[in-house]
Protein backbone atom coordinates (compact mmCIF):
# COMPACT_ATOMS: atom_id res chain seq x y z
CA UNK A 1 0.00 0.00 0.00
CA UNK A 2 1.06 3.63 -0.96
CA UNK A 3 1.50 5.36 2.44
CA UNK A 4 -1.30 7.96 2.16
CA UNK A 5 0.87 11.36 2.45
CA UNK A 6 2.53 9.70 -1.24
CA UNK A 7 -0.78 9.67 -2.49
CA UNK A 8 -1.70 11.83 -5.36
CA UNK A 9 -5.71 12.61 -4.93
CA UNK A 10 -7.18 15.41 -6.88
CA UNK A 11 -7.68 15.29 -10.50
CA UNK A 12 -5.88 19.21 -10.55
CA UNK A 13 -3.12 17.63 -9.55
CA UNK A 14 -3.11 14.65 -12.22
CA UNK A 15 -4.08 17.34 -14.90
CA UNK A 16 -1.19 19.80 -13.42
CA UNK A 17 1.49 17.34 -13.59
CA UNK A 18 0.38 16.21 -16.77
CA UNK A 19 -0.15 19.13 -18.92
CA UNK A 20 3.54 20.75 -17.13
CA UNK A 21 6.19 18.25 -15.98
CA UNK A 22 8.92 16.76 -17.60
CA UNK A 23 7.58 13.47 -19.62
CA UNK A 24 9.85 10.00 -19.84
CA UNK A 25 8.35 6.88 -21.60
CA UNK A 26 9.22 3.21 -21.71
CA UNK A 27 7.91 0.12 -23.62
CA UNK A 28 5.00 -0.16 -20.66
CA UNK A 29 4.58 3.12 -19.07
CA UNK A 30 4.75 7.00 -19.29
CA UNK A 31 6.15 8.80 -16.04
CA UNK A 32 5.44 13.12 -16.25
CA UNK A 33 6.96 14.99 -13.18
CA UNK A 34 6.46 18.06 -12.15
CA UNK A 35 9.21 19.47 -9.18
CA UNK A 36 7.78 22.67 -8.07
CA UNK A 37 7.26 22.48 -4.08
CA UNK A 38 3.84 23.42 -3.57
CA UNK A 39 3.77 20.90 -0.93
CA UNK A 40 6.91 19.44 1.49
CA UNK A 41 6.30 15.74 0.45
CA UNK A 42 6.46 13.83 -3.08
CA UNK A 43 2.86 13.29 -4.66
CA UNK A 44 2.24 9.68 -6.71
CA UNK A 45 -0.54 9.25 -9.00
CA UNK A 46 -1.47 6.12 -11.45
CA UNK A 47 -3.25 5.87 -14.65
CA UNK A 48 -4.37 2.42 -15.77
CA UNK A 49 -6.81 3.01 -18.69
CA UNK A 50 -9.14 0.37 -20.44
CA UNK A 51 -7.32 0.22 -23.16
CA UNK A 52 -4.49 -1.97 -20.55
CA UNK A 53 -7.14 -4.74 -20.04
CA UNK A 54 -10.37 -5.52 -18.01
CA UNK A 55 -10.34 -4.66 -13.95
CA UNK A 56 -8.78 -7.77 -13.17
CA UNK A 57 -5.64 -6.38 -15.43
CA UNK A 58 -5.77 -2.82 -14.23
CA UNK A 59 -6.16 -3.79 -10.90
CA UNK A 60 -2.65 -6.31 -10.76
CA UNK A 61 -0.88 -4.16 -13.07
CA UNK A 62 -1.98 -0.91 -10.55
CA UNK A 63 -0.48 -3.07 -7.72
CA UNK A 64 2.96 -3.88 -9.55
CA UNK A 65 3.40 -0.24 -10.61
CA UNK A 66 2.74 0.96 -6.65
CA UNK A 67 5.28 -1.86 -5.39
CA UNK A 68 7.84 -0.40 -7.80
CA UNK A 69 7.25 3.02 -6.59
CA UNK A 70 7.41 2.54 -3.02
CA UNK A 71 10.79 0.70 -3.66
CA UNK A 72 11.80 3.95 -5.85
CA UNK A 73 10.40 6.17 -3.32
CA UNK A 74 14.00 7.76 -2.00
CA UNK A 75 14.83 8.75 -5.58
CA UNK A 76 11.55 11.48 -5.44
CA UNK A 77 12.65 14.47 -4.48
CA UNK A 78 10.61 16.44 -2.02
CA UNK A 79 7.95 18.68 -3.75
CA UNK A 80 7.30 16.10 -6.91
CA UNK A 81 4.61 15.33 -8.42
CA UNK A 82 4.63 12.20 -10.32
CA UNK A 83 2.39 10.85 -12.39
CA UNK A 84 3.04 7.01 -14.05
CA UNK A 85 0.86 5.88 -16.85
CA UNK A 86 0.78 2.37 -17.96
CA UNK A 87 0.17 1.08 -21.48
CA UNK A 88 -0.92 -1.65 -23.38
CA UNK A 89 2.03 -3.60 -22.95
CA UNK A 90 1.88 -3.28 -18.59
CA UNK A 91 -1.17 -6.23 -19.10
CA UNK A 92 1.82 -8.94 -20.06
CA UNK A 93 4.69 -7.34 -18.44
CA UNK A 94 6.48 -9.22 -15.35
CA UNK A 95 6.75 -7.03 -11.85
CA UNK A 96 10.60 -7.00 -12.54
CA UNK A 97 10.14 -5.51 -16.13
CA UNK A 98 7.55 -2.49 -14.57
CA UNK A 99 10.20 -2.23 -11.94
CA UNK A 100 13.24 -1.50 -14.55
CA UNK A 101 11.08 0.34 -16.92
CA UNK A 102 9.72 2.76 -13.55
CA UNK A 103 13.51 3.24 -12.58
CA UNK A 104 14.35 4.01 -16.14
CA UNK A 105 11.57 6.64 -16.56
CA UNK A 106 11.48 7.85 -13.47
CA UNK A 107 15.10 8.88 -13.08
CA UNK A 108 15.04 11.12 -17.58
CA UNK A 109 11.37 12.30 -15.96
CA UNK A 110 13.29 13.85 -12.56
CA UNK A 111 16.28 14.70 -14.92
CA UNK A 112 14.65 16.57 -17.43
CA UNK A 113 12.30 18.60 -14.70
CA UNK A 114 15.25 19.56 -12.64
CA UNK A 115 16.11 20.81 -15.81
CA UNK A 116 13.31 23.14 -16.48
CA UNK A 117 13.25 24.24 -13.12
CA UNK A 118 16.83 25.43 -13.09
CA UNK A 119 16.17 27.25 -16.86
CA UNK A 120 12.72 28.55 -15.14
CA UNK A 121 14.32 30.01 -12.33
CA UNK A 122 16.15 33.50 -12.14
Amino acid sequence: MLPAALRMRRSEEYARTIRTGARAGRDTLVVHCAVDALHPEPHVGFVVSKAVGGAVVRNRVRRRLRGAVIEQQERIPDGADVVVRALPPAATATYAALSEDLRSALGSALRRADRRTQRDTP
